[in-house]
């Protein structure tokens, strides 16, 4: 008899966090760029399928994100099971370093095939664009293009956020430069006629909504909420097309929770998630839900194109460059 028992706590020391009937439960660490407000709605819906699981978050921009794992890994002592940050590059980063695990039997039926990662190693859970915003008290002028933020007048009340710190940030930079329109020179000529860099895309929003400044550079849900709240902003996709990011949900293969771990991607991949994702201001990643209230049909937006794979290899020397021009 005692030997039995010792064999089954063996058992339940193996399986974990899982609980004895297989229902995933135990701390869940997710590493995220979400917004903290959001991820706290997030984890309340999130638990009313997944009682048992108790999720820890560290939130940051998606650069700090990856910082602190690179750390982390540097001291051999990863604790994140989970990651969900602003871009597929730098998820790309995390699959080429060998830090993902392989989850082969997602539920991925109805997510667009570009979103789903071939081997399985992350899966986009969003759609979010950047464009500009502008405070509609404050601006002398409605902009329409990207080129209009070249004016003088208006590059010097224009805040961007940093890829140093936001990883839409470097993913909008990464697809700006490699446009032939656009390269280095567009943002030498902001940086010289004074447009500044905040940190986040938070910053920005903060800044325009408050008065501080006049335009900005930001992805669009957080401009479109705060005109919902009552700001005086108003959000412009424009014409030359906008950058696209798709926040991936991706598992470290160090994970010390598979099963709420496994959970949580599922879970973020279900109608009930991304219902939720609509409400708060986010393009669905599903055909059979509509964008939020006030948004055009992301098959209207024109998206500039970029290549992933040019983008992850210039992004050191982009985010040098960018912090010679604005600071970092």
């Amino acid at each position: 008899m005692r030997s039995f028992l010792l064999c089954l706590l063996a058992g339940l020391l193996v399986l974990g966090n899982s609980t004895l009937f297989g229902e995933p439960s135990g701390v869940l660490q997710v590493y995220t760029s979400q917004p903290r407000d959001q991820m706290e709605e997030v984890i309340k819906l999130f638990n009313i399928s997944y009682p048992a699981v108790k999720i820890e978050l560290f939130r940051s921009g998606t650069t700090e994100v990856m910082n602190k794992l690179r750390a982390e890994f540097s001291a051999g002592a990863p604790r994140a099971d989970v990651v969900l940050i602003a871009d597929a590059v730098a998820a790309t980063q995390l699959k080429l370093e060998g830090r993902l695990y392989a989850y082969t039997d997602a539920p991925v039926k109805g997510i667009p095939k570009e979103l789903v990662d071939p081997d399985r190693t992350f899966f986009g859970t969003k759609y979010i664009t950047t464009g500009i915003v502008y405070n509609t008290k404050l601006a002398k002028k409605v902009p329409s293009s990207w080129f209009d933020l070249l004016e003088p007048d208006i590059s010097k009340s224009t805040i961007m956020p940093s890829p140093l710190y936001s990883g839409a940030a470097a993913i909008h930079i990464g697809t700006i430069v490699q446009q032939p329109a656009f390269g280095w020179k567009y943002y030498e000529t902001l940086a010289k006629q004074g447009a500044v860099a905040g940190q986040g895309n938070g910053t920005v929003i903060e800044a325009v909504a408050r008065g501080e400044k006049a335009y900005g550079i930001i992805i669009e849900y957080m401009a479109l909420n705060a005109k919902a709240k009552g700001s005086p902003v108003e959000f412009v996709f424009p014409r030359e097309g906008v950058s696209l990011i798709t926040q991936p949900v991706a598992i470290l293969k160090t994970t010390k929770n598979l099963p709420a771990a496994k959970a949580f991607v599922d879970w973020q991949l279900s109608e009930a998630a991304q219902s939720q994702s609509v409400k708060q201001g986010y393009y669905p990643v599903l055909s059979n839900l509509t964008p939020p209230a006030g948004y055009p049909s992301l098959s209207t937006v024109k998206i500039l194109s970029a290549d992933p794979a040019l983008m992850l290899k210039q992004d050191a020397d982009n985010k040098k460059i960018f912090a010679t021009l604005f600071g970092g």
